[in-house]
């Protein structure tokens, strides 16, 4: 007898975009409950701040055909000063964190977006276990400091490995990589 290979389902591509539906925005304020309330323990019950009120959330949504499906990653940008740009709230789905493309992809329409509204300088602050792939998309470690009772790297992205993403609502496709 042969027994099938039980792997769940990936969809094959993902479109990571500026949310314009409002279901893209419940889902990705839900993916973030999830991945810092309940599986990180922290904010108590929900992570939504004052930020939240300017910030621009982006998503990446599962694709199968043309047909959309889940939210499955997540960050928000904000420009809280001209031509300053940050990044916060990175996720991604833990179902979906074998998929090296989604939090490159992610952090490539945050910052390249921001680049096409005139940023000059964008800046996070990283948990530590996430740097490593920050360094390999062009981001530099400033300082590490401690927040949320987590270590994090404060860092800022190379604006020249970033080109200008005219329309982030239409956004990028990032196709599927799954790690073993």
């Amino acid at each position: 007898m042969i027994v099938p290979f039980e792997r769940p389902f990936t969809a094959p591509s993902f479109t990571v975009k500026f949310a314009d539906r409002p279901w893209e925005f419940r889902d990705a304020a839900a993916l973030r409950r999830r991945v810092f309330c309940v599986e990180q323990g922290l904010f108590g019950n929900d992570d939504r701040d004052a930020l939240d009120a300017v910030a621009i959330p982006i998503v990446a949504v599962s694709t199968l055909a043309v047909t959309s499906g889940d939210v499955v990653g997540t960050v928000r940008i904000h420009e809280p000063e001209p031509g300053l740009w940050m990044g916060s709230r990175l996720a991604v789905a833990a179902d979906h964190r074998r998929i090296g493309a989604l939090g490159a992809a992610l952090i490539r329409v945050a910052v390249s977006s921001a680049v096409a509204r005139g940023c000059r300088r964008f800046t996070a602050h990283v948990q530590a276990q996430n740097a490593p792939l920050f360094h390999k998309l062009a981001w530099r470690t400033l300082d590490e400091v401690a927040l949320h009772g987590l270590p994090h790297h404060r860092m800022e992205a190379d604006l020249a490995a970033y080109p200008p993403l005219a329309d982030p609502v239409a956004g990028i496709t990032a196709l599927a990589r799954v790690a073993a």
